[in-house]
């Protein structure tokens, strides 16, 4: 059944519905019974759409220096996006020497991406993280050898000229920077509007030559081993996906989405999914410079209130901090409560988080606002399954979009998901090898995750993540742990003290919680101040009485060795992007993590108490 809008009259999804198919060989074939509509041939037809039917329309927005919003219509974009693609083609780029982005999101960032794409030239944006907190830049370096660039854009030179200085000497590129250089001598070119050229015949020309297999972007996985893969998102990945979206969330033609959004565009969620979602719908995209974090949220809940979005995309994180901030802020409840829906991806979204959206949801509007997710990749564009109805449990990831086929294969006690589909990638950049054993003997892109159904009697119900196969491990009885499962309920059992937890085990008699600390809670829990060693907060006894206490719910639930943590340990140094065990989004690659901090996990299974925190401390009376 469809769920209806606070805020409008008509259904916001098409009822779900799925086509279940069983194999000889006992694999399961799960496939939408909504027909995907017709795509577009490139990304660049949806801005030439809206430029003739909706030019006046905001498309783009960020803040300028006086804290207003600097806006771009439709037609103002479209004439900068092409006039930057005939700059492009006056220069080398081309599909072998990509456009590369060293930059944070901005209304130059997008418009250069699309006048890249406009004329079949792959862009590439790289996490900021591996240009303003790498120390050695050697994943950025990598990534330059790979790409050959023709033009590399940073949006502020002062601020990049670390990395701009780590790969001086592998590139001919042209610098093109968002602004001129204060600190720096860096030679560097700006393209002021007036200095673009007039759209040409061989924009033209070029644009008309693209097809749908033609390169738009190419995008890096998180690198936590080796050198990060880029990943090839063809035109038709990019277009498809956001067909099958508006397939099931119908509301999206007739109403087009006004987005305030931080997902950055190095990542699947922000450059293609929150993105193309405005773009293909005509839209308005608030570019919001807030971030999931204390200090930074406050700019996204300003934000909120003063553009007062359609649709929220964010991350577990961003979503717990907005939760805290509801509970007080009567304006935002108004505004956050009244958009159309509540979208999660990237993690799952702790049960706390959300029953707490969902009470402040009912004592605000009468009713639940709808809190959605979906399940894919940078290798599926992202968009594999989505939630087209209101679900009776997070970890719903909902059901496969229009044009995907998903292949449920028996692994263990486990069902592994392949993906097949308009919307998945033809493979990785240079890298032949990769790409050939990325997918099976019936072309299945092996994403190496794996699912269970909602309801095992009816598939309509949707899907539930069931963790990473390669994450997963059995404790020396032979119980295996589902990872990704215990990993959100250990995060719920130890909240508010804890931001994230690595499950660790493997082998062992038991399991052990590594945990990143909420460093503000943690210092209120203890009562020491703000400049109070951290050691010495979580150190407190009443931080570790705390924590024991949760370690001891998650037990007192049931189900057995594998479903909780004997011991934890705060690990006081953050997770570190430059050893791949965290991505952009402030996902923690738990097998990286495990690699990276061997002491940590000797100490947490070690036999000094004062290296971690025994569940049974909650046990023992205090003295």
């Amino acid at each position: 059944m469809s769920t209806w809008s606070g805020r409008r009259s008509e259904p916001l999804f098409a009822p779900p519905s799925v086509v279940k198919t069983v194999e000889p060989s006992g694999a399961i074939l799960l496939e939408s019974s909504i027909p995907l509509p017709a795509y577009e041939r490139c990304v660049g037809e949806w801005l030439v759409r809206w430029a003739e039917e909706r030019p006046d329309t905001t498309f783009l927005a960020e803040r300028d220096a006086d804290g207003g919003w600097r806006k771009v219509s439709y037609s103002q974009a479209l004439t900068r996006v092409l006039g930057l693609a005939g700059w492009l083609l006056s220069t080398s780029a081309s599909p072998e020497h990509p456009v590369l982005v060293l930059s944070e999101n901005t209304v130059e960032h997008a418009l250069l991406a699309l006048s890249a794409m406009h004329v079949g030239v792959p862009v590439a944006t790289v996490s900021t993280a591996y240009s303003l907190l790498s120390h050695d830049h050697a994943k950025l370096k990598a990534m330059v050898e790979l790409l050959d660039p023709s033009v590399i854009h940073v949006s502020d030179p002062d601020a990049y000229a670390g990395a701009l200085d780590a790969i001086d000497d592998l590139h001919d590129a042209v610098i093109l920077a968002g602004r001129a250089p204060e600190k720096t001598s860096r030679m560097v070119q700006l393209l002021d509007e007036a200095d673009l050229p007039e759209a040409s015949s061989a924009v033209s020309s070029a644009f008309h030559a693209i097809g749908p297999d033609t390169v738009a972007r190419l995008l890096f996985t998180s690198g936590s081993t080796g050198t990060p893969k880029a990943v090839i998102n063809t035109h038709r990945m990019l277009t498809s996906n956001q067909a099958a979206n508006a397939a099931v969330w119908t509301f999206l033609e007739k109403n087009p989405p006004v987005i305030v959004d931080w997902l950055p565009w190095s990542h699947t969620f922000g450059a293609n999914f929150t993105s193309n979602t405005v773009l293909r719908n005509g839209g308005s995209l608030y570019i919001d410079t807030g971030k999931p974090a204390p200090g930074l949220i406050e700019r996204t809940i300003a934000n909120f209130k003063d553009v007062k979005p359609t649709i929220s995309f964010n991350v577990p994180r961003g979503y717990d901090l907005m939760a805290q901030a509801l509970e007080t802020d009567a304006e935002l409840r108004e505004v956050f409560f009244n958009m159309d829906l509540v979208m999660n991806a990237a993690a799952a979204l702790p049960t706390t988080v959300w029953e707490n959206l969902k009470r402040l949801s009912r004592n605000t509007i009468g009713r639940e606002i709808p809190i959605v997710g979906s399940w894919g990749s940078t290798e599926t564009a992202p968009l594999a399954t989505h939630c087209h109805f209101q679900v009776e449990n997070i970890a719903n990831i909902g059901l496969p979009v229009p044009g995907v086929i998903l292949k449920l294969i028996p692994n263990g006690d486990k069902l592994e998901v392949r993906v097949k589909g308009p919307g998945v990638t033809p493979g990785y950049y240079r890298h032949p090898e990769l790409t050939a054993s990325a997918f099976d003997e019936e072309g299945f892109y092996i994403i190496g995750d794996a699912v269970r159904f909602a309801d095992p009697d009816d598939p309509s119900k949707g899907l539930f993540f069931d963790g990473r196969v390669s994450e997963d491990f059995k404790l020396a009885s032979g119980t295996w742990v589902s990872v990704g499962e215990l990993r959100v309920a250990g995060i719920d059992a130890l909240v508010p003290l804890v931001q994230d937890v690595v499950v660790s085990g493997h082998g062992r008699d038991e399991i052990g919680f590594l945990l990143i600390p909420n460093e503000a809670a943690c210092r209120a829990c203890a009562g020491l101040s703000a400049d109070a060693p951290l050691a010495e907060v979580l150190a407190s006894d009443a931080v570790r009485d705390k924590i024991a206490e949760g370690l001891h719910g998650l037990k007192a639930q049931g189900g057995g060795s594998s479903r909780y943590a004997t011991r934890a340990r705060f690990l006081l140094a953050p997770p570190n992007p430059d050893a791949g065990e965290i991505t952009d989004k402030a996902y923690l690659n738990q097998r990286q993590m495990i690699a990276n901090r061997a002491d940590d996990i000797e100490a947490l299974f070690g036999d000094r108490p004062e290296d971690f925190i025994d569940l049974k401390r909650a046990e023992v009376p205090a003295a």
